[in-house]
């Protein structure tokens, strides 16, 4: 059962544990409803039954990566336009351009600013809405 908020629900893929902590606080904080996935593989079997309103995406994980992950979710009916925004400590010159590529709509530095966090959320889901 994909649990829903009246703001939209959220799955957050991150392998790290004390990550996913803080940002179920806040999500949940601001009412929405969130899906968690600590891996690519969880996430896939998740989005067999629950379509999400966004989509939270670690980079860098074990086994298959965000840019792997954000291709294979692109290519399931359903979910070419459900947006994805990638959280990521790749802050190099060219990783943000390498993740739009992969099919993320957004881009997130980590340490997170969750003030930066909610309002990116909020800025996907109005277009989303209005589409």
């Amino acid at each position: 059962m994909t649990p829903t908020a009246e703001k939209g629900t959220i799955l957050y893929v991150e392998d790290n544990a004390d990550n996913r902590t803080l940002v179920r606080r806040i999500l949940l904080s601001e009412d929405y409803g969130l899906l968690e996935a600590t891996d690519a593989h969880e996430a896939l079997k998740l989005l067999e039954t629950a379509k999400p309103d966004l989509i939270l995406m670690d980079i860098n994980m074990p086994d298959m990566d965000g840019y792997t992950l954000t291709a294979k979710i692109r290519a399931m009916p359903g979910f070419e336009r459900v947006p994805i925004l990638a959280l990521t400590a790749n802050v190099m010159r060219g990783d943000k351009e390498k993740t739009l590529q992969a099919g993320c709509d957004g881009y997130i530095q980590k340490p997170i600013d969750f003030d930066e966090l909610l309002k990116e959320i909020e800025k996907f889901l109005a277009r989303r809405t209005h589409a």
